[in-house]
């Protein structure tokens, strides 16, 4: 056979009659509707995908989907290009521009294969030992050429212009992989009545049964995939999901699905598909039926273009009519991989068979010896032969092999240009392990298979180690039936299959030379990781398998080591003569394979990045001109000016309308979280400095929250609304970060508390009513209750009607004057504002904003957490000691209070300032330093937290964090500013008005 390499029949996954034209490293090349890349590209003789990441070697298809690790293409241009997809997972359209990666100038001429005539002095773990000296190198030399080499493709320019969707559901029973194993299972639970989801990464379901022999009930494994697919299809209570990979298995049976909707059709995305969906699905039960993964085996110069595992010559013979090349080579330890021979042999493709193994005596050894196929047992590759630059293989050397043997003493060479290998085949445990699965090792598959979880998840089929096609339906059929929960068992079909003979493990094919130090066996394809490399990091004293992992970055290419770990650990077995399960695992993490962020941020793009927060008076505070300022995600009025002020004249006009009549805020923002459940009290105990659980019902209190490092990071009221049930306030930015917090230490420490969180904050509008008039205004709005200080005192709480607005009624104050805060749900907010505003109209009242707010804080001497605090400051240094309970056993943070560190003479402490000027206003974040000089360093004593012009006061006021504050009242010190400007203040109490609280007892 001559290039190209398509065949005149086969190939079952094409359409011969419509053909397809698309580019590859800008040359146009054709195939037919539903090859892949990788078939199309093979098609037109193309052998070389890729270059590996540190040699640059070239680099073929050794794959059939996503375990492929060599053949990684960027697919599509500019803002839609896509790097690192693997090309036999991308299905060709017309029009489709593909790129391969990591070359330059191009695939076939790259400068970076210097790399490989250098790489017995760049072995693994080099880069601990070099580019060490001279040390001013590493900045301007080093550093950048390390970071030019990193990396693999090249990012999309521009913004991406398509959409992507994310989805949340349930479902009784979910079944990852539609091969044999996986319809099976989804059939038997979906007979049962359960709601099932299958999905499976690849177009058509099936798994390898178009590419694997045997009957289930007398019909071909291809026929009945197609037979049982198109009925759970049409079952109401199955979902199925094609181009769907399952890329993680997290806790309490929660999994994330990819589903790639429109990457192999373009007109999808003009009809507004979304390009990528990301599934979040929550499983009663799950069945792993992922199937197993073929292993290469290790031989020198494995890695050439037209070496690839025997599956994949197969599949690409049998699904797109693509032979590998003119005449083979099959190398094997285990019966499968002579269904390869057979399937080439029909072909047309020349092909011999070499079996590592003794003996071969199989059903399937002896039909290829029967078709006239040379097989030659006791025997391995011992080194591939290339062309010029190691594109083209033109022969390999055979060598007599017996298990234990260390070195070829002769060889044969026999001509050919492709290897098509099996080592054997390994279960597909990533999913398995993700979430804590244990996993053994079976001596018998000689691979690890499933053994326990704490997760309702069951393994079926080849992802159980179960290779037999009877035993491999019973497990399906079995599972399916029990997890479904009926009762029902689904009866078993009747399955015939060759017998195959048990593999024997050959992890190092010996070879003669230097090319028996195993410097040129490759492990890890993608990161030229070689068995000489795992030899050398256990030599270095990198004896635990995790260590070697990161010594030699085997198995953290972009493939995750679906091809390599288990080669990997033979490999260290007998290096140390320890067993494989004495060597250990490494370990599986998410996701399978990769995903996009597309999908991960779903439809949270643009103007839903950060949503843009708006209480429901936001249009009255626009109608009112206000003026806005960002408070988290928020955005609050910040000052409302009229006419020809400016927003200073505004603030001072909202401060003396709250001091001398009464003012309105809208507080909406607060974060509100009601907190129920018998153990509601002792869980508030827990989470703030003080008490909570001595709370009377209708009562509030204030509370401060610190970390487990001793400082504080929110602080609120929280109100006593009955027994078992708390709502509890938080700083307007803190809300979603405390309620997580909450639910954190819930979930994961005090997991025995029978206590729900649930913010609230948007259910409710709450509105402040400050200054001395303020009691007239709610009386003005027929309270169903009564709101006399006797009867409503301060910090206390009371529910009932504003006239026909239902409300919860706080006796609070952020101002130092008498406040009420008034809370509704949130349909109600516009009208109770108006409502209010209509009945302070006779009394002054006036809306006003944060900065006014701030102000009057800040005149009283009440702290902000996040102003007066700077992520290291404790109660005790903000003067609010009385709040740290001493009499209960234990809450977040107590024990770290205790350290010296927290308890020294020198800690920065809140204290108020009063500058020498009451005319200057000192600029927030100013730097107190313990002596003026000319210019810096200048040693800092603290900095300002808070600093406001009172107008109230007639002067400036400011609070700051000053180290030993509180021992330096009246001290006066100084604040260099830029330009050589220097205030001086006067170090005083924090409380600048009403220090006796007489404004808001009344």
């Amino acid at each position: 056979m001559s290039k190209p390499y398509r065949l005149n029949g086969g190939g079952s996954r094409i359409d011969r009659s419509k053909r397809v034209t698309f580019s590859f490293d800008g040359k146009t090349l054709s195939g037919f509707q539903g090859d892949t890349i990788a078939s199309a590209v093979m098609a037109s003789g193309q052998r070389v995908f890729g270059r590996s990441f540190k040699y640059h070697r070239p680099r073929g298809i050794v794959g059939l989907g996503s375990e492929e690790m060599n053949a990684l293409t960027g697919v599509g241009e500019g803002a839609r290009h896509e790097p690192n997809l693997r090309a036999t997972q991308i299905e060709i359209f017309n029009g489709l521009s593909a790129v391969s990666q990591n070359r330059w100038p191009s695939l076939n001429w790259d400068v970076g294969a210097i790399n490989n005539a250098m790489s017995r002095f760049i072995p693994g773990g080099f880069y601990y030992k070099t580019l060490m000296w001279p040390a001013s190198f590493w900045k301007h030399v080093y550093e950048p050429i390390i970071r030019r080499a990193a990396g693999l493709g090249k990012a999309p320019e521009g913004r991406d212009p398509d959409t992507y969707e994310q989805i949340h559901v349930h479902c009784d029973v979910l079944v990852i992989g539609a091969g044999i194993a996986g319809l099976a299972a989804a059939e038997a639970a979906a007979a049962n009545g359960a709601k099932v989801i299958l999905a499976d990464e690849n177009p058509r379901f099936g798994g390898i049964a178009d590419i694997s022999g045997g009957t289930i009930d007398g019909h071909s494994l291809d026929q009945w995939s197609a037979t049982t697919s198109a009925k759970l299809a049409a079952a109401e209570n199955v979902h199925v999901l094609n181009r769907t990979t399952v890329v993680g298995h997290f806790h309490h049976n929660f999994l994330m699905l990819f589903e790639r909707l429109a990457d192999h059709d373009p007109a999808l995305l003009v009809a507004g598909v979304p390009r990528h969906r990301l599934w979040k699905v929550r499983a009663h039960q799950v069945i792993l039926a992922t199937g197993s993964i073929e292993r290469p085996i290790a031989f020198a110069n494995n890695d050439r273009p037209g070496v690839m595992l025997a599956s994949a010559a197969r599949g690409m013979i049998e699904r797109y009519g693509v032979s590998p090349g003119a005449s083979g080579v099959v190398f094997t330890n285990n019966d499968d991989a002579y269904q390869t021979a057979l399937v080439l042999k029909s072909a047309g493709v020349g092909v011999r068979v070499v079996d590592s193994r003794g003996r071969a005596e199989g059903a399937l050894p002896n039909k290829a010896r029967e078709m006239g196929i040379t097989v030659e047992t006791g025997s391995v590759i011992s080194a591939v032969n290339t062309s010029w630059g190691g594109l083209n293989i033109t022969d390999v050397k055979l060598a007599s092999y017996r298990k234990g043997q260390g070195r070829v003493i002769k060889e044969t060479k026999h001509a050919c240009d492709f290897v098509a290998m099996s080592g054997g085949w390994n279960p597909a445990l990533h999913l398995w392990c993700h979430n804590g699965g244990k996993i053994r090792f079976d001596e018998q598959i000689q691979s690890f298979r499933p053994d326990r979880h704490n997760d309702k998840i069951t393994a079926v089929g080849a992802a159980n180690g179960s290779f037999g096609l009877s035993q491999i339906l019973e497990e399906a059929y079995a599972a399916g039936s029990k997890l479904a929960g009926s009762g029902n068992v689904h009866p078993v079909p009747a399955a015939v299959q060759a017998d195959e003979r048990p593999l024997e493990p050959i992890w190092f094919a010996p070879a003669t030379g230097k090319y028996n130090e195993g410097n040129k066996h490759f492990i890890d394809f993608q990161n030229d990781v070689t068995a000489a490399d795992l030899e050398l990091a256990q030599r270095e004293g990198y004896e635990s398998v995790e260590h070697t992992k990161r010594y030699t970055t085997f198995g953290m290419a972009t493939d995750q080591g679906k091809t390599s770990n288990l080669n990997g650990l033979g490999v260290l077995s007998e290096a140390t003569g320890k067993s494989i399960p004495e060597i250990g695992v490494t370990t599986f993490r998410p996701p399978y394979t990769p995903f996009s962020f597309g999908s991960i941020a779903g439809v949270l793009t643009k103007q839903l990045f950060l949503p843009i927060r708006r209480t429901a008076i936001y249009q009255w505070h626009v109608d009112q001109k206000a003026v806005f300022e960002p408070v988290g995600q928020w955005r609050r009025a910040y000052t409302y000016p009229r006419g020809a002020e400016d927003k200073h004249a505004a603030i001072d006009r909202e401060i003396l309308a709250v001091r001398n009549k009464v003012g309105l805020l809208d507080a909406s923002t607060l974060g509100k979280i009601e907190i129920k459940g018998p153990d509601a009290a002792e869980f508030l105990d827990r989470m703030y400095t003080n008490m909570f659980s001595t709370l009377k019902v209708g009562k509030c209190r204030y509370g401060l929250m610190m970390n487990e490092l001793g400082f504080l990071t929110d602080d609120g009221v929280t109100v006593r609304l009955a027994d078992d049930h708390f709502l509890m306030h938080t700083t307007s930015g803190g809300a979603d970060r405390i309620a997580a917090w909450l639910e954190e230490w819930l979930q994961t420490e005090w997991t025995h508390y029978k206590v729900f969180v649930t913010p609230v904050t948007e259910q409710w509008s709450q509105f402040a009513i400050a200054g001395p008039k303020a009691r007239e205004v709610l009386k003005k709005l027929d309270p169903s209750f009564d709101i006399s200080h006797e009867a409503l005192p301060h910090m206390s709480f009371v529910e009932g009607k504003l006239g026909p607005y239902p409300v919860r009624l706080f006796r609070i104050s952020f101002s130092g004057e008498l406040s009420y805060e008034v809370a509704t749900p949130s349909n109600y907010g516009l009208g109770l504002w108006k409502a209010i505003l209509a009945a302070g109209e006779e009394f002054g009242l006036e809306a006003y904003g944060t900065e006014a707010l701030h102000v009057l804080r800040a005149e009283k001497g009440y702290i902000v957490v996040g102003d007066e605090t700077d992520g290291t400051t404790t109660p005790i240094d903000v003067g609010l000691d009385g709040l740290v309970s001493k009499k209960k056993a234990d809450f977040i943070g107590k024990r770290s209070l205790e350290q010296s560190y927290l308890k020294g003479p020198n800690r920065k402490q809140l204290v108020g300032l009063l500058t020498e000027d009451p005319n200057d206003v000192l600029p927030d974040g100013a730097y107190a330093v313990r002596q003026v000089k000319d210019k810096p360093p200048m040693e800092m004593i603290g900095q300002v937290t808070s600093s406001y012009k009172s107008p109230t006061l007639g002067r400036s006021i400011a609070m700051a964090l000053i180290e030993n504050g509180r021992n330096r009242m009246g001290e006066t010190i100084s604040f260099p500013l830029p330009g050589g400007k220097v205030m001086r203040a006067t170090i005083t109490d924090t409380v600048f008005y009403d220090k006796e609280g007489a404004k808001l007892n009344v």
